[in-house]
């Protein structure tokens, strides 16, 4: 039997991750693009206008956000420490079924490529 590795997925990778900036490619690009306010990303699906207030403005509509893209998994990156959301925020979240995980949005990036790689459908939440 032959084994080989699937590394096809679709939508955004995230190239790299410094504090305050994270830098994106697109599946069969190598154009690069550069972010260094609060966004989401998932299903293909990149939106730049997530989170404007940073975690402090983190309300239910922001995450109902991530309700839309239908993944299996959250990850909520919360800047360069990690902190937790109220739970009351996060509870349509477990209504669903959605997996939440929130760390650090350098763990946050890493485990977000991990996960997109393995072919999940994943959605992240990063806060820079």
């Amino acid at each position: 039997m032959k084994f080989t590795q699937d590394t096809e997925f679709n939508g955004y990778a995230i190239q790299r991750y410094t504090p305050g900036e994270v830098v994106l490619t697109t599946t069969g690009s190598l154009q690069e693009l550069s972010l260094s306010t609060p966004f989401l990303i998932g299903a293909g699906e990149l939106r730049r206008d997530w989170a404007p207030g940073g975690f402090e403005g983190l309300d239910e509509a922001q995450l109902a956000m991530l309700l839309e893209l239908e993944p299996e998994l959250v990850i909520l990156g919360t800047g360069e420490r990690q902190r937790f959301p109220a739970p009351a925020l996060l509870a349509p979240l477990y209504a669903a079924g959605i997996g939440v995980e929130v760390m650090d949005s350098g763990a946050a990036c890493r485990t977000y490529n991990i996960l997109l790689g393995e072919g999940r459908r994943v959605a992240a939440g990063i806060i820079l």
